[in-house]
Parts: C-alpha cells; sequence; structure tokens
C-alpha cells in the first residue's frame, strides 16, 4: 500500500458553525459527523436487504443521487444532502450509512525471489499458468512482461469508461511483482532478472485509482464485484488489493470488508496489503493499531513489509519500519497475517508514469541487469518499496499452490501459507531513514511480523488440510486480561484452536507467542502491553472503542516518502 498522505483527498469539509450533529447515530459514521448541512456528501448506504428501486428511491426523495449500485454488500453509492442523513439513518430498512472515502495505492538490489524460495517452485514446473489474478489498482501498462497475459481489463476510476492502462505507475509495478515474466531483462545475471513470482499467470487488470494514485472504495467494490462476476470465466482465483484507507469502524460495519469477504466465500484468496504507517507514533502507539482497511478484516490475508538487506539469504532479513502493525482498531484482530519483502523492489513501469516522474531517485540503470549496460535511466524496471509490493509476492504464491492444488479453499491457502512461514527473527532491530537520518526499533511480535516470512517451497511442499469441522482461517483477536497481559481469544471455529497440527504455536512460533497466563491462554511477547499502559493515549487509541484515527494524523508525508524510497 502506497505512502498515506502524499495525494490522500480527504472528504473532510471545514466545519462551520452550521455544522451537522447526528447525536451518536450507530447507523452513522463517526467521520460523518461534523458536515455542513449544505453540503454534498458521497456515501455508501447499506441496507438491511438487496436494494430494490423502491430502497434506491428513499435516498432520492431526500434529494440523493445514485451513483452505483453496489447490490453484493446490499447498498449503493449516493450523493447526498447532509441535511438528509440524520433522517435517512432513521429509516428502518438502513443498516449503516459511511462516506465514499478515498483510497490510495501502498508503496540495494533485488533478491526477493531467492528469500521467499520462489525459484524452488519454478523449477518444479509451477509458474502459476490456468490462475488468474486481479489486480485491483491503477491499472496495468502494456509491456512486454505481462501484455499477452492480461486477459480482461476494465476502468471504474472515476467512473465507468475509458481507458484501465496504468498512467500513475502502482498497479503496472505491482503486476509484475505478480507475475512479470522478466523478458526485458533476459541475458542478464541470473540474480537480476527481475521476474514475478508466478510469471504466467493471467492478469485481470481492474482499475480503481487514477494519475495521481488515488481513489474511492465505491470503484473499488464495483472492481471486486466485476471479479467475482469474471471468476469462472477467467478462473479469478486470487484479489491483490495493494490499495486502501484508514479504519473508522469495525469490520462488520465497514463496506470495504463486505466486499472483500464476499470475494472470499466466493472461493477467491483475497490478499492486502497491511499499510505503511508503522513509524506512526502520533498517537503514542508506536506504530501499533495502523493496519488499515480492508487489512483488517478477518478473512483475508494481510501482508507486512520486510527488507532482504541487499542479500539472498533470509536469516538477516528485517521487518520494514513502516510496515503497519496491529491490533486492528475496534475488532483488535491478530494482523498482518505474514510479511513478504517489500523494500526497494525491482519491477515494471513505462516512461511517462506520473510516480517515476515525481520520484526519479527510484530509477534504475541498464548496467545493473545487462551485462554491457550502462548508467541511463531503465525505461522497462524501476524500485518501489511498501506493502504494496510485499502482497502481490503473497498473491503469485497463491497463484503456484492452486496451480499444483486447485481444489484448495481461500481458508486452507491462508492456513498453509501462515503454518509454512518462516519464523526466525531478532527480538528487536533498528531502522534508518536514509532522507532524514531518523532511527527506528521495531520489535518482532505477533502484531509486527503476524506467522513469520513468506517461504514458497514450504508453501508449496505443506500438504495439510483444515479439519473439516473447524475450516475457517480467519484471524483471530486478541484482549487484555485482568493482569495487562495480550492474550489470543481462540474462536472454536478457526483452524488454530487447541490441536497439535493447528496450535497457536505451530502457527505462529514461539518467537512471537510466548508463555501462558494462568488460564492456559497464549500470552503474546511483549506481554507488557509495549503501545502504552490503561493511562496513556496510546493504550486508548488501540484498546478503545471511540477513539478513530484522523486523517491528519495518517496522511503522514514522511511515510510516503518511506514508501517510495525504502529504507537502510
Amino acid at each position: 500500500m502506497k505512502r498515506w498522505g502524499k495525494r490522500f483527498v480527504t472528504l473532510c469539509a471545514v466545519i462551520l458553525t452550521a455544522s451537522l450533529a447526528f447525536a451518536g447515530s450507530p447507523k452513522l459514521s463517526k467521520d460523518l459527523e461534523g458536515k455542513n448541512a449544505s453540503d454534498q456528501v458521497d456515501v455508501i448506504v447499506q441496507f438491511k436487504q438487496a436494494p430494490t428501486a423502491q430502497h434506491h428511491q428513499k435516498v432520492l426523495n431526500r434529494g440523493g443521487k445514485l451513483k452505483a449500485e453496489l447490490g453484493f454488500v446490499k447498498g449503493g453509492a449516493y450523493s447526498v444532502p447532509a441535511a438528509a442523513l440524520a433522517d435517512l439513518a432513521a429509516d428502518p430498512d438502513v443498516a449503516y450509512i459511511s462516506p465514499d472515502r478515498p483510497v490510495q495505492a501502498t508503496a540495494t538490489l533485488d533478491y526477493y525471489d531467492a528469500t521467499v524460495n520462489a525459484q524452488i517452485g519454478w523449477n518444479l514446473g509451477y509458474t502459476g499458468t490456468g490462475i488468474g489474478v486481479a489486480v485491483i489498482d491503477s491499472g496495468i501498462a502494456s509491456t512486454t512482461d505481462v501484455s499477452s497475459r492480461i486477459v480482461y481489463s476494465m476502468n471504474f476510476a472515476g467512473g465507468i469508461g475509458g481507458s484501465a492502462s496504468d498512467t500513475y505507475g502502482h498497479g503496472t509495478h505491482v503486476a509484475g511483482i505478480v507475475g512479470g515474466n522478466g523478458t526485458n531483462s533476459a541475458g542478464s545475471n541470473y540474480f537480476y532478472t527481475f521476474k514475478g513470482i508466478a510469471p504466467n499467470v493471467n492478469l485481470i487488470n481492474l482499475r480503481v485509482l487514477d494519475k495521481n494514485g488515488a481513489g474511492y472504495e465505491s470503484d473499488v467494490i464495483l472492481a471486486i464485484d466485476k471479479a467475482i462476476s469474471l471468476k469462472s470465466t477467467y478462473n479469478i482465483r486470487v484479489i491483490n488489493l495493494s490499495v486502501g484507507r484508514p479504519v473508522y469502524e469495525s469490520y462488520v460495519l465497514d463496506p470495504l470488508c463486505q466486499a472483500v469477504e464476499r470475494a472470499w466465500k466466493a472461493g477467491i484468496v483475497v490478499v492486502v496489503a497491511a499499510g505503511n504507517e508503522g513509524r506512526n507514533n502520533s498517537a503514542n502507539t508506536s506504530g501499533y493499531g495502523t493496519i488499515t482497511a480492508p487489512g483488517n478484516d478477518p478473512y483475508v490475508i494481510t501482508v507486512g513489509a520486510m527488507k532482504t538487506l541487499g542479500t539472498s539469504n533470509r536469516a538477516d532479513d528485517q521487518v520494514a519500519s513502516y510496515s503497519s502493525k496491529g491490533p486492528t482498531l475496534y475488532d483488535h484482530l491478530v494482523k498482518p497475517d505474514l510479511v513478504a519483502p517489500g523494500n526497494r523492489i525491482i519491477s515494471l513501469y513505462k516512461a511517462g508514469m506520473t510516480l517515476p516522474n515525481s520520484y526519479p531517485g527510484n530509477e534504475i540503470p541498464y548496467s545493473l541487469y545487462q551485462v554491457n549496460g550502462n548508467s541511463t535511466r531503465s525505461s522497462a524496471y524501476y524500485s518501489l518499496s511498501g506493502t504494496s509490493m510485499a502482497a502481490p509476492m503473497v498473491s503469485g504464491t497463491v497463484a503456484l499452490m492452486l496451480q499444483k492444488n486447485p481444489a484448495l479453499t481461500p481458508d486452507q491457502v491462508k492456513a498453509r501459507l501462515m503454518k509454512s512461514a518462516y519464523k526466525v527473527f531478532p527480538q528487536y532491530s533498528t531502522a534508518t531513514d536514509p532522507t532524514t537520518g531518523n532511527t527506528y526499533t521495531s520489535q518482532y511480535d505477533i502484531f509486527t511480523v503476524g506467522a513469520g516470512l513468506l517461504d514458497v517451497q514450504a508453501a508449496l511442499s505443506s500438504t495439510d488440510l483444515a479439519p473439516s469441522t473447524s475450516g475457517s482461517a480467519m484471524s483471530p483477536a486478541v484482549a487484555v486480561d485482568a493482569s495487562g497481559n495480550v492474550v489470543l481469544v481462540n474462536g472454536s471455529s478457526v483452524v488454530w484452536g487447541t490441536s497439535v497440527v493447528w496450535g497457536t504455536s505451530v502457527v505462529w512460533g514461539t518467537s512471537v507467542v510466548w508463555g501462558t497466563n494462568v488460564s492456559g491462554q497464549s500470552v503474546l511477547w511483549g506481554s507488557s502491553v509495549c503501545w502504552g499502559s490503561s493511562t496513556t493515549q496510546g493504550y486508548s487509541v488501540v484498546w478503545g472503542t471511540s477513539v478513530v484515527w484522523g486523517t491528519s494524523t495518517f496522511a503522514s508525508t514522511e511515510a510516503s516518502a518511506i514508501a517510495i524510497n525504502g529504507e537502510n
């Protein structure tokens, strides 16, 4: 997920004396409070049943305008007078109203394929052949490495229609990590061939971000719906979402989370970037509680970012300090689910795109991958950093797993990835921002690295299947016990309950889950609640139910630069 704040478009109007107060209506998102009564507000209205023309008319009768039908999340995107929102919320057919929030893309040498053992999968003949991966992003430009395998394209950015080609540069980079075949770097040194994880996968290009990397969640919801409808046609088994926004309510109410759950339940593995707010200490949380939506949904695979440190040896890899950390706000779920390389990743771009033009320092020379190359800027490859780059590593791996065993369910895929992840980490590491010189310390707990580092070989080798009676791989919740320890709350339906095969110490490893309390529950490493005591602001933000991250604190320009330029 690229750079919160670089071009973050906020829907918050200046609060005037005529602003509205909704008296805490449970049907109105908190970030709708304070709207000027004369404003037209873009919102998503969720109904208690799939909406009919009569439901839409309820909004129109209050001065609203239908922008898009979002039937599969039982809702629609509308433009509505702010003065009518409270009345609309009082309608018994209305379940919840939230803004049509902006979403953003979330984005040394490149050794990621060796770090995650991708070459082992290639040597076994697994390249993603026959599997469709929907890339919901800023579009995919036609480049030699992917053009022949873009089997479907559609544009949702700014309204359906128009070109689905990428003019920003983020989606093309992501697509190259998922399934670029490295053609433009063929003949170069083996280690510098910039090939994606699943180099023969089919790509479904669903553009939701404009030339500046901005878009709206209603467009993302429509794109997810399209992916579901095309599932059988193109064998879409994976959706990659390297986009997101802050969390404003429980995933149960969030329309974006409801959309990804629909895809998951339709048999599509949804992989989401965790976010790039791991350095955000504006609320005294040391970056904890900054997972972005829809990565806060328990079904999806939420991915944080690691650094290869310029070697193929994963033993020296470190977590990227900007990678967002759990637990999730409101629901207190364990996230991310795992981590993958996401720092200074080299992948595809084309000249003229907004992102590389804005950050020429991320260019790479031809000499990096051509035997007789010079220092001229490459016209085919470019470097980006962020959890946006880590998520497609996992999406590509899922394609390999499903090529090998098409019968795997999304929950079985998630469980295998988490159990097979590499779990050897230090307790702490320190990173330096190359631009500011600031240093940041990361603690390797369950909320920072999840179940561990992606391991393609181990995931492909795994034959473990979740018991049929407890097949859900929903990320578990955590709670603070009476002694101040953070403990896992295991539901009876999750695969990592109490069994030997799927026990918590097996899935997450002993380096991130430590000890037991008097009730026999696992106590998370760092049980002193490293994001503050019950008397601090940080504690209230993470564990409270009424605090919402403000856009002013999330829109960190420093985080933007981190995600683009990477870190040492």
